[in-house]
């Protein structure tokens, strides 16, 4: 007994210590951590498995912060056996939320839309509040992406007044900015931008850097939009270090690619072409296939305007045939459409 004592209170140690990797940002210590966690979960072989599936989970977790995409679908796919196996609802709904990510990530949003579908109903059988918000915010996120704003708008106001009435202050922040991005989905850039500035000072208060980066990129777009580049520019150089100094990646290479589109704007094309090779390295890096075919169709875009339709027509058939690998429908139609125009 007491040897399994001791084995309990390691498996705690040691997801504990891979949590705080993850907080500092230290992916490849979270993972390494988090797979320790998974061999001592099996070698306990607790009668419901539990363990094993929360290490699954994590290890998944994990493979989705080192950005390897592929790794974590089969890590969820294993945890998400074990969670019907022994008819664990909780786990389910967990496991089919980090499904559900996991798909979006990789632009496979039909695949998405039915995980998160499915985690909904299982977090309010189990009266998980956060895990229910979790799940509307994702399909309202979702629902955007697939060209469905106002139906993504019901959804966000929904949530919005579930966390007022939770105190949930970092959650109201988040929602804040998902109803700006709505907003601006619908072409009304003076409503988004209302919203964004009322998330700011929400994240700047539970000091949330990367967060802040995310509203104070989504302010400059607006910027853009209501013809204010040069505010814009100005924003996303800040948005651009904060990003490089807190090591977040995907943010840096959203802030490289908004640059780049920016300096466009200003007419300034040597620059934005810069701006947005460097985005394209990152997104590769990242497998991040819709970030770097839009990239690929904002370059095509600039040669077209200047009649270099062969060099347009190349960029365009790249990213049609990166976006052959995802299921990723309205970018799809966009390629084709500007292959249609040349």
């Amino acid at each position: 007994m007491k040897q399994l004592s001791n084995q309990l209170q390691e498996w705690d140690r040691l997801r504990t210590l891979a949590y705080q990797h993850y907080k500092r940002g230290e992916f490849e210590e979270y993972l390494n951590f988090s797979k320790e966690n998974l061999k001592l979960a099996r070698m306990l072989g607790d009668r419901d498995r539990t363990r094993e599936g929360h290490a699954l989970n994590d290890v998944g977790l994990a493979y989705i912060s080192c950005q390897q995409y592929q790794n974590a679908l089969n890590f969820f796919h294993q945890a998400l056996f074990i969670a019907q196996e022994i008819r664990n609802k909780q786990a389910e709904a967990t496991t089919r939320s980090n499904l559900g990510s996991t798909f979006s990530h990789l632009g496979q949003l039909t695949q998405a839309l039915e995980q998160f579908e499915r985690s909904l109903p299982l977090f309010r059988q189990v009266g998980d509040l956060q895990g229910e918000i979790s799940a509307l915010n994702n399909l309202a996120l979702l629902y955007t992406k697939l060209n469905e704003p106002k139906r993504a708008l019901l959804l966000h106001h929904q949530i919005l007044s579930m966390r007022r009435l939770l105190n949930d202050f970092s959650g109201e922040a988040v929602t804040l900015n998902s109803i700006g991005f709505t907003y601006s989905a619908l072409g009304q850039p003076e409503q988004a931008l209302s919203f964004f500035q009322q998330s700011l000072p929400i994240q700047r208060a539970v000091k949330n850097r990367g967060a802040e980066a995310t509203t104070l990129n989504n302010i400059a777009s607006m910027y853009v939009q209501l013809g204010r580049p040069q505010e814009a520019l100005l924003l996303y150089h800040q948005v651009l270090l904060n990003c490089q100094t807190t090591g977040d990646r995907a943010g840096e290479a959203t802030a490289l690619h908004n640059l780049a589109f920016t300096y466009s704007i200003l007419g300034n094309q040597g620059q934005a072409l810069e701006f947005y090779e460097r985005a394209i390295a990152l997104y590769q890096q990242l497998c991040d296939r819709a970030g770097e075919v839009t990239a690929l169709l904002n370059i095509g875009s600039i040669y077209a305007a200047q009649k270099q339709k062969n060099m347009a027509k190349s960029l365009y058939m790249n990213a049609q045939n990166l976006v052959r690998q995802i299921n990723h429908q309205p970018l799809a139609k966009k390629v084709q459409q500007l292959l249609d125009a040349l």
